[in-house]
């Protein structure tokens, strides 16, 4: 599973034809020992948990790289490689 991004302790992920589970695009973030799976391009989480103000902080970087991410998950459903995205700072 490919680490797309890290900031604030918030290791992001995108994994390789990744469409069975959550038939929608989609990241998995992990934060000292939660772990969930937040929509794209919504920001939304559909699995796990995260704390409040961590989440917010994703949602937000989620809406400065939504073409990013966006050409990202087309990457990756076809198993091919992704690239980092530039963090929060």
């Amino acid at each position: 599973m490919p680490t797309i991004c890290m900031f604030y302790g918030l290791i992001i992920r995108m994994l390789f034809m990744d469409t069975k589970k959550h038939h929608l695009p989609h990241l998995h973030v992990e934060y000292q020992g939660d772990e969930a799976v937040i929509t794209l391009p919504g920001g939304e989480m559909i699995e796990g948990s995260l704390p409040a103000k961590k989440l917010r902080l994703l949602q937000a970087w989620i809406i400065l790289h939504e073409e990013e991410l966006m050409a990202n998950w087309a990457l990756a459903v076809k198993g091919e490689p992704v690239f980092k995205i530039e963090p929060l700072r």
